[in-house]
């Protein structure tokens, strides 16, 4: 049974808008249309839409999530792609949480620093906390 692209994107989770984006995009194939120019979806095609939208879940990348659909759609098993793909996203965020926290221990020193200047009466420009940061730290 074929669905437009409203019932396709609803039984997957998504917007109409996102259905036609991923198939300009081409992760998708090109949908067959009624005589009335109308999009047709199968439930084949939902099923890949919701595999669409669990990837983006996992911040999958558009090109990302065409390249593990191409593959599968030539034979190929994506599963080794797909574990490389995570990995590479894991380190990822693994070093935004250390530029991070590196970043929340700056902030912390500035407003220590601005505090006890504040303290011994020096005066500021503008802002105390911004002229006693060390950003070359």
């Amino acid at each position: 049974m074929e669905m437009t692209v409203g019932a396709a994107a609803e039984a997957a989770g998504v917007s109409a808008k996102a259905v036609r984006l991923w198939e300009s995009k081409g992760l998708l194939p090109p949908a067959q249309r009624t005589e009335a120019g109308y999009r047709t979806f199968t439930h084949d095609e939902v099923d890949v839409l919701r595999f669409i939208r669990q990837a983006k879940a996992l911040d999958l990348t558009l090109g990302e999530i065409k390249d593990i659909l191409d593959l599968q759609r030539h034979g190929a098993a994506p599963c080794g792609q797909v574990t490389t793909l995570l990995d590479a996203h894991i380190t990822e965020i693994d070093r935004k949480l250390s530029d991070l926290r590196s970043m929340r221990r700056t902030l912390i020193e500035v407003r220590r620093a601005a505090r006890d200047s504040q303290r011994r009466g020096e005066d500021a420009v503008i802002c105390r906390i911004i002229e006693t940061a060390d950003t070359d730290a």
